[in-house]
């Protein structure tokens, strides 16, 4: 059964959450320590104060209201959703995949562009915001592209394509592995390229600048990834008790991983964060990369690549012809890993000319 859904959060969670702004107990920091040891002090200051005083999540609330939003229960988990059909009957549908620490709400400024070719379909990942918690172990990227493939079919679309970044990437990859007659295409805005014993002799220098930083990578995971990849329980004490916490663990990253050209907007920004904080789903979020010890290595179907030059990495495109089938390539010269919020022209654009293409050449 699905079901209509309205945003409507208790005030007394509301008022909770104000007092505990309030009693912050701050932390101290060393003198010029910038970002060396992370995020700064005066930033998280500067954010929790507009949190606390000119932020208004009524506001924001009732702008996520104007959009469809449903229900349903897939293996036993509740699934939020929001579909939004295109004005063209024959449009293809498409199930965009956000993903970690962002939310549905990434999509918000894609959906008008996309929904003039697309009939669109934007998930909350099981334990994320209001899909979550959950309440059993095993809901790793499988289950979850099992979910997404009975979704689209519970909706009554048959052949439908799959985006997304971050989470998004390799929930989108298995969706087409575990429905391969039903996904026509795959887009892909983050696409992380382990690197291959001897591959350098054939990369370029741009490349091989490329491959250096995902070595690194590899070699030291952040500490985020450790943190929820074994212990996401440990770390969810403290971002499920306090605000501040919870609010510098998210804006590291979207102030981290963003083009400082097209920063994050403050009140999208805390908009997410608050998703996050209402809905109770730091800890279950984090279990993802717990449940989820192995990544969707290629698909079968075609896909298409957008590269951001301010992302976490920048995939290496010999790397991915070697496992995928490259149906677009493009490279852009502005934007980072939250494309859809940073540069949303850019990615609705390249979104829809990739599946014009994929139909054009199915023609």
């Amino acid at each position: 059964m699905i079901e209509p859904f309205t945003i409507d959060v208790p005030q007394a969670d509301l008022d909770d959450l104000a007092d505990r702004l309030t009693r912050t107990r701050w932390p101290d920091e060393l003198p010029d320590a910038d970002w060396d040891y992370g995020i700064p002090l005066a930033r998280v200051k500067e954010l929790a104060e507009y949190w606390l005083t000119t932020y208004d999540w009524r506001k924001q609330e009732a702008r996520l209201n104007e959009l469809p939003q449903y229900t349903t229960e897939i293996d036993g988990q509740r699934v939020h959703f929001v579909h939004v059909r295109s004005s063209n009957p024959h449009a293809l549908p498409l199930i965009l995949t956000h993903g970690w620490p962002g939310s549905f709400l990434e999509f918000l400024e894609v959906t008008g562009p996309l929904s003039a070719e697309f009939h669109l379909v934007i998930p909350s990942i099981p334990g994320f915001g209001f899909s979550g918690p959950t309440h059993e172990k095993g809901w790793g990227v499988d289950r979850v592209a099992r979910a997404w493939a009975e979704l689209m079919s519970r909706l009554g679309y048959d052949r439908y394509g799959a985006q997304g970044g971050d989470w998004g990437s390799v929930i989108s990859r298995a969706l087409a592995n575990v429905a391969p007659d039903h996904v026509v295409g795959v887009h892909l805005n983050y696409l992380p390229t382990p690197p291959l014993p001897g591959i350098e002799a054939e990369l370029s220098d741009a490349d091989l600048g490329r491959l250096d930083t995902i070595k690194a990578l590899v070699a030291q995971k952040p500490g985020y990834q450790v943190l929820m990849a074994t212990t996401p329980q440990t770390i969810g004490y403290s971002l499920t008790d306090s605000p501040t916490g919870l609010l510098a663990w998210i804006a590291e990253k979207f102030d981290g991983w963003s083009d400082p050209r097209s920063p994050i907007e403050v009140d999208r920004l805390l908009t997410n964060v608050a998703l996050y904080w209402l809905t109770g789903t730091a800890t279950s979020s984090g279990r993802l990369r717990k449940e989820s010890p192995g990544q969707a290595p290629y698909c079968e179907v075609p896909i298409g690549v957008a590269v951001f030059p301010y992302d976490i990495t920048l995939a290496v495109r010999p790397l991915v012809e070697r496992s995928f089938t490259v149906a677009r390539w493009t490279e852009f010269d502005r934007g980072g890993h939250f494309a859809a919020t940073e540069v949303p022209d850019l990615l609705a654009t390249d979104v829809t000319a990739f599946f014009k293409g994929l139909r054009i050449r199915s023609s």
